[in-house]
């Protein structure tokens, strides 16, 4: 006797990718994640490539491995792939105290994130409008 098979959450043209406990702020990295939203994988990587955040290379591997599982796992054509989700949440806090004056004390708190991103198939925005399908 063995549990029964979770069911799938995600819809069928749909894979994600999930890092635990990154070492950033969830505001910082919902930063990094708001530039990738809604855009097509292929550009998303792009941008995470070329920018300055040092978060940007960890989210840039998370999306890389969504993409993975929609290629390998669910057999999804990586061309049409766009980034539906990118969702950012808290972790833990690693609590730290700095020694001030006259004998205080001050706390330092260091936060940690949860990343998800959530990559789907979509059909380009011109045969979308037309309905018609590729040959």
């Amino acid at each position: 006797m063995s549990k029964p098979k979770h069911p799938r959450t995600l819809a069928e043209t749909e894979a994600q990718a999930t890092t635990r406990n990154i070492r950033i702020s969830p505001r910082k990295l919902n930063l990094v994640a708001g530039l990738i939203r809604n855009k097509p994988a292929a550009q998303a990587v792009a941008t995470l490539t070329f920018s300055k955040r040092r978060i940007a290379q960890q989210v840039k591997k998370t999306l890389e491995s969504a993409i993975a599982n929609a290629e390998n796992n669910h057999q999804l054509d990586v061309d049409q792939l766009v980034v539906a989700r990118a969702e950012v949440g808290k972790s833990i806090v690693m609590r730290r105290f700095h020694a001030r004056g006259r004998g205080r004390s001050a706390r330092i708190e260091k936060f940690f994130s949860h990343l998800t991103i959530i990559v789907a198939e979509r059909q380009p925005e011109a045969e979308a409008a037309t309905g018609k399908k590729a040959a």
